[in-house]
């Protein structure tokens, strides 16, 4: 009699099912969670700013910190404006940032166009050195710019402080690779209806680069609004220094730091590049995007 061995039947293991909807649940309670925890981390110190500039002098440094002032006064702000030459600072501000802005804006325009849409030799080479410009912290150059500057007599000038912030490695960058996103079809096309480089560049090129030239623009505003190191190395008075060197020269006013009136001063200084911020910030956002995807 032959024996027919059953086969033997194993367990079959377990099969996970996943939940699409649970887990995109998940990943918005992290996301909200991540949110908040930025807004904190850049909020409050900004709230502790603004409140504080309107404390009066006693609440400032008492023990515990009182997070809302018993009563708000305008006595720091009045201070600082009087204590120093505020609104000279704002004026040196605004022509240091326009005037240095304004160069970089336009040299980065159109050296991105010409590395783009015109043919010369060696524009790899240049390309590359732009490219090259981007990896030097500026720190690095600040001793031969220095040198450079005060053998020219431009210390504690308008030209010795603008001209060596007015380099365009990023705005070249940034403008290229948006030039190259362009549809080719309607670079061709313009060429073949006869439209010659400033034809090019005006009639059909910035027309379509609004939102970039846009983000181009306020990332140049903030950054020269804000710098410090080289107006302070370069301004020996208020004639020409800006705001963030009359912030330092407020703190030492006194011989200790009267930091209701620093607070003042320092909300003074963001008020003007943050309402140009929120004014422009949905056309800087749709600028860093754009060339992103291309369907």
């Amino acid at each position: 009699m032959t024996l027919t061995a059953k086969p033997s039947v194993t367990a079959a293991a377990p099969v996970k099912i996943e939940d699409p909807q649970r887990e995109r649940s998940l990943s918005t309670v992290f996301g909200y969670i991540a949110m908040v925890l930025v807004l904190v981390m850049i909020g409050l110190p900004l709230f502790w700013i603004l409140i504080t500039s309107f404390k009066e002098r006693g609440e400032i440094y008492v023990q515990p910190v009182t997070w809302w002032p018993n009563s708000l006064t305008l006595n720091n702000y009045d201070e600082a404006t009087t204590e120093v030459p505020f609104f000279t600072y704002l004026r040196n501000s605004v022509i240091i940032t326009t005037v240095t802005a304004s160069i970089k804006f336009v040299l980065g325009v159109a050296s991105a166009y010409g590395l783009v849409f015109l043919r010369f030799p060696g524009k790899n080479v240049v390309f590359l050195a732009i490219i090259a410009a981007l990896m030097v912290p500026n720190q690095i150059t600040v001793i031969s710019n220095y040198s450079l500057i005060a053998d020219l007599g431009w210390r504690n000038s308008f030209q010795g402080i603008i001209l060596p912030l007015a380099g365009v490695a990023f705005g070249t960058f940034l403008m290229r690779n948006h030039f190259l996103s362009l549809p080719a079809e309607i670079i061709e096309a313009a060429r073949m209806d006869g439209a010659g480089t400033f034809r090019l560049l005006f009639r059909v090129v910035l027309p379509l680069s609004g939102p970039t030239m846009v983000a181009f623009a306020i990332i140049t505003i903030v950054t020269e609004w804000n710098e410090y190191l080289w107006p302070f190395l370069m301004s020996d008075d208020s004639s020409v220094a800006p705001l963030p060197v009359g912030l330092t020269l407020l703190q030492n006013t006194e011989g200790y730091t009267n930091w209701g009136a620093v607070m003042a001063v320092t909300i003074l200084t963001i008020l003007p590049i943050l309402a140009i911020f929120l004014a422009l910030q949905r056309h800087m956002i749709k600028g860093l995007t754009s060339g992103a995807v291309k369907g």
